[in-house]
């Protein structure tokens, strides 16, 4: 937005002009929400909330510095009172106009943008992505979570001239919200990772899931690119003949060619080596899903994929007593699960393979059903030692046959597994964000730092 002034600010967000940026030259550097983070050259958008009202900031994000405010027409009036320089822009729903002048910067910028969801795996694709174009060409991608009505916007706005390519996370709730970033963003690529039962609170069925994660198929203009797992029958009533699509993984177009550690990727006619830091099957499918996103703007990856995921992310931690952790506790659902199950089985290890697993939440009506099926996919996977996490997860000892605990939440599990993991062990910890399992991790994880 720098390159952009006061009357084009405002234009651009549909918002009145109510005063001008005075001696500030160009228009601001990018979009905050929060008047704490303000820096001098930012637009304070003050947004309204349930407990508190950001319009109550406005003045203050003035006086420290901020380039402008965009503010309900209650408190512009206000901050416009305030001395010295300093735009301050008026808009009856500034959400709105937050997503309008984000709209109206990414057509500036004039960047390729590729926007990845799905059930699972959306944020290391998108990392992946980004890993992926960034050797070939100048990238920018969303930081973690920034995937909300609110989150994209301010995400959009803080790419810089001369961005090349955009990578954005959408992330949903309920149907609609899939709809209303893609309106925002306007790829050019869209990625599905997959489709699989979460949010079935909302949601209902699979179908609904389908459904909903389509918006973004649905959304975008013709001639886009559509990169869809291969063989998804949900996703085929949403692929109009307008698309260009892609599709990725077993039987797809993009796909490996053998299981070495470098990595051959076959693409049509093209192959591409890659070396890869990681050997967790999900992983390796979110990886033909960023291939064949990198592919449709241009970019043939080649050589090692620099790539560092997120945090609580699968993150492996060497304990002091000679056991390892898997740090995987960002969240889960069914599909992620199984997936970070199947990592598991694949750990070589001189001890057990133990699995911390707790509740997963939003899965509506069938959730007991879905939580004593992860008991029985544990048993299959090869699992050692169980402990379930939290009420929900008691279902998984219904079918689980091996050794087996208990533990009420996660402090109860975190001092069962400091007394349980012994020399050798591989521990995976996952359970849905609102169980706070890395509690466990971190007690197991606090002996590697003493």
């Amino acid at each position: 937005m720098r390159r952009w002034n006061d009357r084009q600010v405002a234009g651009a967000a549909g918002a009145e002009l109510v005063r001008g940026a005075g001696g500030a030259a160009g228009g601001p550097t990018r979009a905050v929400i929060d008047s704490r983070a303000i820096e001098p050259g930012d637009l304070f958008v003050a947004l309204p909330g349930e407990r508190v009202d950001g319009g109550r900031f406005a003045a203050d994000a003035l006086r420290a510095g901020a380039w402008g405010v965009l503010a309900v027409p209650a408190w512009a009036r206000e901050a416009s009172a305030v001395a010295g320089d300093g735009a301050v822009l008026a808009a009856e729903r500034p959400l709105a106009a937050l997503a309008a002048l984000a709209r109206a910067w990414r057509r500036e910028l004039g960047a390729q943008v590729i926007a990845v969801t799905g059930s699972v795996g959306k944020t290391s694709t998108k990392d992946l992505i980004a890993a992926l174009i960034a050797p070939h060409r100048t990238v920018a991608a969303s930081r973690a979570n920034f995937n909300t009505e609110i989150g994209l916007p301010l995400e959009l706005l803080a790419a810089p001239p001369g961005t090349e390519v955009l990578v954005l996370e959408l992330a949903m709730r309920g149907f609609g919200q899939i709809a209303e970033l893609t309106a925002i963003c306007e790829p050019d690529v869209g990625v599905i990772t997959n489709v699989g039962p979460v949010h079935l609170e909302q949601m209902r069925s699979l179908e609904g899931v389908a459904h909903a994660k389509a918006e973004l198929l649905v959304g975008m203009r013709d001639g886009a690119t559509a990169v869809v797992p291969a063989g998804e029958p949900l996703l085929e009533p949403y692929l109009r003949a307008e698309l260009d699509k892609v599709t990725f993984g077993p039987g797809g177009d993009v796909r490996f060619a053998d299981g070495s550690e470098r990595r051959v990727v076959v693409a049509g006619a093209d192959r591409y080596e890659l070396e890869l830091p990681f050997d967790s099957r999900h992983n390796l499918l979110n990886t033909l899903a960023a291939v064949a996103a990198a592919r449709a703007v241009g970019v043939r990856p080649s050589g090692r994929v620099d790539v560092r995921f997120g945090a609580l992310r699968g993150e492996r931690v060497a304990l002091a007593r000679g056991a390892t952790v898997i740090n995987d506790c960002y969240n889960a659902n069914p599909l992620s699960m199984r997936a970070a199950l199947d990592d598991l089985a694949t750990q070589d290890t001189a001890g057990r393979r133990v699995a911390v697993l707790g509740d997963m939440l939003e899965l509506g009506p069938a959730e007991r059903e879905h939580h004593a099926a992860i008991g029985a996919y544990a048993a299959a996977a090869g699992v050692d030692l169980l402990v379930a996490v939290g009420s929900r997860s008691a279902a998984m000892l219904d079918r689980y046959d091996g050794e087996a605990l208990a533990a009420a939440d996660a402090a109860e599990a975190a001092a069962l597994a400091r007394e349980l993991v012994r020399p050798g062990d591989v521990v995976l910890v996952k359970g849905s964000r609102g169980v706070g399992l890395e509690v466990v991790a971190e007690a197991l994880a606090a002996e590697a730092d003493g």
